[in-house]
């Protein structure tokens, strides 16, 4: 009996909804479009605490201190934050009551336009392919720092070729990775804030410095232009807050799990974004030369400046420790969301059905190929320079993230319309969006405004035609993209009176099953593997 059982757990999946292409395996592992949901409420809870706290973020934030002064940086990141709030209170409301991994793109689809669709599933799929190249040329940079035996483009390609197959192990091994990556990423960010405090205070080092960086050279600096760059810098540090809706496709409960990690993004913002944004702009003048002028990653860290401004050498090195580090879940997660995008566009018949199928136990493997190919525009640093490459990458994939919430926020108006015209009313709701419509009006509103300023200090003389061309390219092909889909395929858009809502719904594999008894796949599973025991 323990034997046929055993031989049992490695059957192809059994059929449970043809149509809502659900299976269940003799484990009782849930296979949703050909991925394995098998993440569990503590997965999701870290991921999106730390899941996509950017390794570049403990050197990002000088350059964004350097643009704007320290309280304009503060402000950018707080505005971006509170933005980004109500972004996730509208990802969050859909994601709960339509897990899936397509997310966002997929709503858009149902509730706006399959062009729309279309051209935000590309935009987001390339936004985070781009991530990975600026990960593998901070790497790059950063290794640099402690040797320089070794040539920029041998550091990119170990690297890419570690992480793609890191890329290739599972859910289960993404998930418990990103759990304890996570929780060391925020133990570093606590340690930072810890050291900013006693540096500024003067328990080490000695000088008391207060708020002395807030008033030479001034709170803030460059007017317009610098506020742009902030904007666009902040945009890039956030974007992957809402990686715990993509994350939804594969959780074990989404009904309960995907609530609670939502609301967890709170934390993530105030404590994380504002606290770096604090700390670093007490920690370091706007106009010290060395966030303008060094090479090295760890040397441009407004921390590492700090440290060694402090009479402590040992500081470039500890940051660039931090910042290593996190290039573990960075890329992990840029890997994890690209392949997942592309994997649903596939399945809703807007990319190549190549990259539908999954392996290795519900692993898209040809998407996650050709995600991290992409990576390899890091070999451009060879040739270029890593500082001059990492800007335009930034810039690309803040104009993304931008394009990205511009977009969930019409498509949660559209979503909410289509619910009432259909007899339903928020109560029904699972998850309820705060402040609904005005969150998402601002989201709708403000998203597209900053789209256009970030690339205002390009037509500032001296005009720079390419620094042009990467602020708004990106803006570009996601209209080329839509138009074009638009004409070829002659799409409409969406009868919100007609449209489904009740296909992709999943509260039949959100009952915590220690509290409430099995859900209806559980049951499904349970018998399943009794009958064939």
């Amino acid at each position: 009996m323990a034997e046929e059982v055993k031989h049992a757990s490695v059957v192809e999946p059994t059929e449970i909804d043809s149509k809502e292409h659900l299976t269940v395996t003799a484990t009782g592992t849930i296979v949703d479009h050909g991925l394995h949901r098998q993440l569990k409420q503590r997965h999701m809870q870290m991921i999106s605490l730390g899941g996509v706290i950017g390794a570049s973020i403990w050197y990002g934030i000088g350059i964004s201190i350097a643009a704007s002064g320290p309280v304009g940086a503060l402000v950018c990141f707080v505005v971006i934050g509170i933005d980004v709030f109500f972004v996730m209170q509208s990802i969050g409301e859909m994601a709960t009551l339509y897990p899936s991994t397509g997310a966002f793109t997929e709503m858009a689809g149902r509730f706006v336009d399959g062009a729309v669709a279309t051209a935000l599933g590309w935009n987001y799929w390339y936004l985070w392919a781009i991530n990975l190249a600026a990960e593998y040329n901070l790497i790059a940079i950063v290794l640099s720092y402690w040797t320089d035996k070794v040539p920029a483009y041998a550091w990119i390609l170990v690297f890419w070729a570690f992480y793609q197959c890191i890329g290739l192990l599972g859910i289960v091994v993404y998930g418990e990775a990103e759990f304890w990556l996570a929780t060391i990423k925020i133990v570093f960010v606590g340690i930072t804030f810890l050291l900013s405090i006693l540096v500024n205070t003067g328990a080490m080092g000695g000088d008391y410095i207060g708020f002395r960086y807030w008033k030479t050279p001034g709170p803030v600096i460059n007017g317009i232009n610098g506020f742009g760059q902030s904007f666009v810098l902040a945009a890039v540090y956030y974007s992957g807050t809402e990686l715990v809706a993509v994350t939804a496709g594969e959780s074990k409960r989404p009904l309960r799990d995907v609530p609670k990690a939502i609301k967890q993004s709170l934390f993530r913002i105030v404590i994380i974004y504002w606290g770096i944004a604090f700390f670093a702009g007490i920690s370091v003048s706007a106009v010290d030369e060395m966030l303008l002028t060094a090479d090295s990653r760890a040397g441009s860290s407004p921390f590492a400046i700090m440290l060694l401004r402090a009479g402590y050498t040992w500081g470039p090195t500890l940051i660039n420790s931090f910042i290593f580090f996190a290039t573990f879940s960075a890329c992990n997660s840029s890997i994890y969301l690209a392949s997942r995008t592309l994997k649903s566009l596939a399945d809703q018949g807007r990319a190549p059905r190549l990259f539908r199928k999954t392996h290795f136990g519900g692993v898209p493997v040809y998407a996650a190929v050709a995600s991290n190919a992409v990576g390899l525009i890091a070999l451009s640093t060879i040739s270029e320079g890593g500082g001059k490459v990492f800007g335009y990458l930034v810039n690309l994939i803040g104009a993304g993230g931008l394009i990205v919430w511009s977009v969930v926020g019409i498509t949660h108006l559209r979503f909410r319309k289509a619910w009432r015209i259909q007899g339903h009313t928020p109560e029904e709701l699972p998850f309820r969006a705060f402040m609904f419509p005005y969150g998402a009006w601002i989201v709708a509103i403000f998203n597209p405004f900053l789209v256009f300023i970030q690339g205002y200090g390009t037509l500032i003389h001296p005009w720079h035609p390419v620094d042009f061309v990467v602020a708004y390219i990106i803006l570009v092909l996601f209209f080329v993209i839509w138009a074009g889909w638009k004409l070829w395929h002659k799409t409409k858009i969406v009868d919100l009176a007609t449209v489904n809502l009740q296909e992709g719904r999943r509260e039949a594999i959100a009952v915590d099953d220690d509290e409430e008894g099995p859900g209806l796949f559980q049951r499904a599973g349970n018998a399943l593997r009794g009958r064939r025991a």
